[in-house]
């Protein structure tokens, strides 16, 4: 009863400082940690879904249409949540360190914009761009391209850990950038524009709409669609975590000689999350496209696959919540910082630093990690500074 208490309150109380403070970034990043604490909170799973829903549903769309911009943040937050949701199964719960994720990204961004946009006819002849219903057609094969890239990722790096599998992910990464800056089929540094607004029938997200007589901004027919992406990987995630491929990750993480000798197909199931993880990161990609109605290199550089994966190491590896919470910070205080122009990044690393030199666990960690820690026996990859684990070098 105290937590379904403290749940409604916490509802209550970010939404009262966002309405009291619409212009203040702090007051919108109170509200979002306020759903996160409701997620994670132990309260039946009636009261949870429907605080949540009514949350994200019907109060942030209320919140935006008093202020625009939280609109567009939080319809960022959910598009780097999904990343980061795709990249945990790859770092937290296999252990495979991975420095070119944002490429999968691009993969799918790029596959919908080719044949969405008006550039397709310089390609592929007339016809194009493809009538807007052929988005979810586009949409599966973007899915499926971006898990074939991920699983022909993952065959040459099989044998590799710790650095060494970073270093050739991190190529993998650089190179799909180099080859949409200099491919006529992406238009190269120009990028691929004039993405037309994504349609379902008659309904154009592009436009506002009328509901209940309240004007919703285009930016929140986005935000539903990518709130929708991100409820289904959540649900797919929290699933596979609980089954025997998730336990298989967990184990490859933890030992993988140990594991094939408990007969776990090390192959197969490192494949699988390169393969798992590239699936949600080219979904991302192509609604990506038709938010920003472009895509472009710039885009997809090194420093967002940085990002993704300070967000999975700062929430928390393994833990969806942290993951989620690590999003949310890594996209809201950014924000926050702007006013000190180039400082800010320099602001944003030193608390990188701190965060990982005092709490390397994350911020929720899941409770494996957890225990990992305090007993001093973190993996390589995020072990505690100072233990053994930390300096023990990469199996290859």
């Amino acid at each position: 009863m105290t937590h379904a208490a403290a749940s409604i309150a916490l509802l209550a109380l970010g939404g009262a400082a966002v309405w009291i403070y619409p212009r203040s970034i702090l007051a919108f990043l109170v509200f979002q940690c306020a759903l996160l604490a409701i997620y994670v909170a132990r309260v039946p799973w009636w009261l949870r879904a429907a605080l949540l829903a009514f949350g994200l549903l019907v109060m942030m769309p209320v919140i935006g249409g008093r202020n625009g911009y939280y609109l567009e943040v939080a319809t960022q937050v959910c598009i780097f949540a999904a990343l980061a949701l795709g990249l945990n199964i790859v770092v937290g719960l296999a252990g495979l360190l991975d420095l070119g994720y944002v490429a999968f990204f691009a993969v799918g961004a790029y596959t919908w914009a080719i044949v969405g946009s008006p550039h397709g006819n310089v390609i592929f002849g007339g016809g194009f761009p493809l009538p807007a219903w052929m988005f979810y057609v586009f949409l599966l094969v973007g899915l499926l391209v971006a898990a074939i890239t991920g699983v022909l990722l993952g065959l040459p790096v099989l044998r590799l850990r710790g650095d060494y599998l970073a270093i050739v992910t991190l190529g993998f990464g650089e190179i799909v950038n180099r080859i949409m800056q200099n491919l006529n089929l992406t238009k190269g540094n120009v990028g691929v524009a004039q993405i037309p607004a994504l349609k379902i029938g008659s309904f154009d997200f592009g436009q506002r709409h009328e509901v209940a007589g309240r004007t919703v901004a285009s930016f929140a027919n986005y935000y539903y669609l990518e709130l929708l992406l991100l409820i289904g990987i959540v649900f797919v995630v929290s699933r596979v975590n609980r089954s025997r491929i998730g336990r298989a990750w967990v184990a490859i993480r933890e030992d993988e000689l140990a594991a094939a000798a408990m007969g776990v197909n090390t192959i197969a199931i490192k494949l699988l999350a390169f393969g798992v993880g590239a699936f949600f990161a080219g979904g991302a990609g192509s609604i990506f496209t038709h938010l920003n109605t472009q895509a472009s290199p710039d885009s997809f550089e090194f420093i967002e696959s940085v990002t993704v994966l300070a967000m999975v190491v700062l929430g928390g590896m393994g833990n969806l919540g942290g993951v989620i919470l690590g999003a949310i910070l890594l996209v809201v205080m950014p924000e926050k910082l702007r006013f000190f122009q180039d400082q800010r990044l320099l602001l944003f690393g030193a608390a990188l630093i701190l965060m990982m030199r005092f709490r390397p666990e994350g911020l929720i960690p899941s409770a494996r990690r957890r225990r990992e820690f305090r007993s001093g026996t973190g993996s390589a990859m995020g072990a505690a500074p100072g233990s053994d684990a930390a300096s023990a070098p990469a199996a290859g």
